[in-house]
């Protein structure tokens, strides 16, 4: 009897044994942070005083009245835009190549992840040197066709363009490497099958291996987004000296300016409320995200 207790007893509390170490390391180093910024949110607060004012929704007002605020909002959803669509689509064709039969495929599969481990920093230093006005190799190139010399932290669309191809340099590999894993759970006997009937590569890759990978391709979507929404490292690094991400605050993120009011201005309780509006627009972009692609995949 006391034999069977036990048994039952482990096979229903092993289970939540094993997964209570996330939870209580997400408790302490996750919930509580956004549970303690959200009610830092609600006070007048500085990084260099002690003192704290209780504000209520004040600094969320104010959050709504900033034109910073959604001029950065702009800027985080323009660079999303310009780094994610390529960055996915030049991840599955990527991905297609490495699912070939190649020679050494490890290799190959290896070198296709080193940009995503290699430093962001040194990434923002190599592609500053790069996208430079005078001696950038992007500039040289254009010089060959004719076009003048482009200062590329200058412009808008000229330096989100920058920091997208930043981006897109250094998470494709690491997407492509998700959609081959993927890949390799596809039947083999669909290609052939194609193959006899007469389908291109194209066709395979449209018809067989999208709609087989489909849930994978969700799944990079909802992180990209939520990664891009987020992106903070390459704007601050492309900037270099700028503390507003360009002279016009022209590739000002939300990161970036959540960075410039907490540890520009010291303004702990306005920067608490901008970590809380990215935290609920990362939440509505993501589970829109989630909503039209989980359409698609049923349709």
């Amino acid at each position: 009897m006391r034999r069977s207790f036990l048994h039952r007893l482990d096979l229903k509390g092993s289970p939540y044994f094993y997964i209570a170490p996330f939870f209580l390391l997400f408790a302490g180093f996750g919930l509580f942070p956004l549970v303690f910024t959200g009610w830092v949110s609600l006070h007048k607060q500085s990084l260099i005083s002690d003192t704290s004012t209780f504000v209520g929704i004040d600094n969320y007002t104010k959050l709504l009245q900033d034109p910073y605020f959604w001029n950065a909002l702009r800027n985080t959803a323009q660079i999303w835009i310009l780094s994610t669509v390529p960055q996915l689509v030049f991840a599955l064709l990527l991905a297609t190549v490495l699912n070939t039969r190649l020679r050494a495929p490890s290799f190959w599969r290896m070198t296709a992840l080193l940009p995503n481990i290699t430093s962001v920093a040194a990434v923002a230093l190599i592609f500053g040197q790069v996208f430079g006005r005078d001696y950038g190799m992007v500039n040289w190139v254009l010089g060959l066709f004719g076009v003048g010399h482009i200062e590329w932290q200058a412009g808008t669309a000229s330096s989100q363009i920058a920091i997208s191809v930043m981006i897109i340099w250094r998470w494709t590999g690491y997407n492509a490497l998700i959609y081959l894993a993927a890949m390799q759970a596809v039947p083999a006997d669909l290609y052939d099958a194609a193959s006899l009937d007469g389908a291109t590569a194209f066709q395979q890759l449209r018809k067989i291996t999208v709609p087989s990978i489909r849930p994978t391709i969700i799944f990079t979507v909802i992180i990209s987004t939520i990664g891009g929404m987020q992106v903070f490292a390459e704007p601050l690094l492309f900037g270099g000296s700028s503390p507003t991400g360009g002279s016009d605050r022209q590739f000002q993120t939300l990161g970036y300016y959540l960075y410039e009011i907490g540890f520009g201005r010291f303004d702990f309780g306005y920067a608490s409320t901008i970590a809380w509006a990215m935290f609920f627009i990362i939440v509505l972009v993501a589970g829109l995200n989630f909503f039209l692609t989980s359409r698609l995949r049923r349709s």
